[in-house]
């Protein structure tokens, strides 16, 4: 009998689990540890922001499904991991076994890395449902007495997604609440272009956001580091293409969400062995998923160690979207199977990547297969069915984690719709 722990209960952690216990017998024990008792749909985050959604929409109480599917479930969190000895260290300081890990912790948000930056300051987040429901309270009172919004990324972020389709969602509701006149948006980005999103653009990103932009009167300033947020004033330096100082901005704002750059959660980075993470804490993965150094570690999701293709004058990261995330915790479901058979990994990830940016009335689909250049398939369409899609992602995937399925979501749905299907069997 194998114990396995997985640790963190998100978009790839929850999967992991169902996944897991379908492939698997029922001899091998399979427990989920996450820092909370409950499940959020973290892509629902920016309509929480604007008041479209409640936490009560987009959460599950996991204790019941994963009881029902035979899979451990514990809520205390993990405060240490020992890869020598096999063992994981949990907020209450019991201890628990493993023959196999899994990392699916997600990041931490590195609030940190620029003063007055994060909900707890001055800026605004849509990283977590507890800060987009301050984001929420935050926004209600802004347009009382609307004015300036800055909106963007922080050097070093990986996610910028999000950012994009929270400037648009804004504009969105400003425009339905009639007030869209009183309030100026700038968009802030380390990205060297827009529509660069950390990965070289996708198809014709850059063309297509660049001129969503336009057409809603949304400035921006790329290749920008924020170096201090104070109360309403954004410190800006803006850097040319060779990475010299072009010029400083200072932005007032009235309302204000940055993304911040990620690193590993402190149980992750805090390693004492080598060989686990990079330098920010990112856990290291070969073509298995498995790490390097300690073969029966595996990790998916957000927190896997990527680099970017190309660097950039200003630090940006490679995100990781759903359909990414899927096809790793395939490979790791089928490759730890494997192992507890006796037989060697052979599955890869594809990495491929599919992202839905809704923009409050259309939205904006980018398909890149893979999404490391050069691809096979690389587009950017946009259309009213990218707003249908996404909520109907959300009500699919929230129904998955309450039901226990273990269909993947991309594989089966996305990539047929999407009429890339007979590609996808060739990644």
């Amino acid at each position: 009998m194998a114990k396995i722990i997985i640790i963190g209960a998100g978009i790839g952690g929850i999967p992991m689990a169902y996944e897991l216990r379908a492939a698997i017998a029922d001899e091998h024990d399979i427990t989920l540890v996450s820092n909370s008792p409950t499940f959020h749909f973290v892509p629902s985050n920016p309509w929480v922001a604007v008041n479209w959604r409640q936490r009560e929409d987009i959460t599950v109480d996991l204790a019941a499904p994963m009881r029902s599917k035979g899979i451990l479930f514990s809520a205390e969190g993990v405060s240490h991991i020992k890869p020598s000895e096999n063992k994981v260290i949990l907020g209450n300081d019991s201890e628990l076994d493993y023959d196999y890990l899994v990392i699916a912790t997600g990041p931490k948000l590195a609030f940190d890395e620029i003063p007055g930056l994060g909900p707890e300051y001055f800026t605004q987040s849509i990283c977590h449902i507890d800060h987009a429901e301050k984001a929420q309270s935050a926004w209600e009172s802004f347009v009382q007495n609307p004015g300036p919004i800055v909106i963007g990324a922080a050097a070093g972020a990986s996610c910028f997604g999000p950012a994009y389709e929270f400037a648009f969602i804004l504009d969105a509701d400003l425009r339905k609440r009639k007030i869209r006149d009183k309030v100026p948006i700038t968009y802030v980005s380390p990205e060297p272009y827009i529509g660069h999103m950390g990965l070289n653009g996708v198809g014709d990103s850059k063309t297509l956001l660049e001129s969503e932009f336009r057409a809603r009167h949304i400035d921006w300033v790329t290749n920008a580091q924020i170096t201090a947020v104070d109360p309403q004033l954004m410190h800006v330096t803006e850097y040319d293409d060779d990475g010299q100082e072009k010029k400083q901005h200072q932005l007032p704002f009235d309302y204000a969400m940055v993304l911040p750059a990620f690193t590993g959660v402190d149980a992750v980075r805090d390693i004492a062995e080598e060989g686990v993470t990079n330098p920010r804490g990112f856990t290291l993965v070969d073509q298995y998923q498995r790490n390097p150094t300690f073969h029966n570690i595996y990790s998916i999701g957000v927190g896997v160690a990527i680099a970017p293709d190309k660097p950039t004058p200003v630090p940006t990261g490679v995100p990781k979207t759903g359909y990414m995330i899927e096809s790793m915790v395939a490979a790791a479901v089928e490759n730890i199977a494997a192992e507890l058979e006796g037989k060697a990994p052979t599955a890869e990830a594809t990495w491929n990547a599919i992202c839905f940016a809704d923009m409050g009335d259309t939205g904006i689909a980018m398909v890149a297969l893979p999404q490391i250049p050069p691809r096979n398939l690389s587009w950017s369409k946009k259309g009213k069915w990218v707003h249908y899609a996404k909520i109907a992602f959300e009500k699919y995937f929230l129904h998955k984690v309450k039901s226990g399925s273990t269909s993947p979501i991309f594989e089966n749905k996305v990539l047929s719709l999407l009429g890339v299907d007979k590609l996808k069997k060739n990644q």
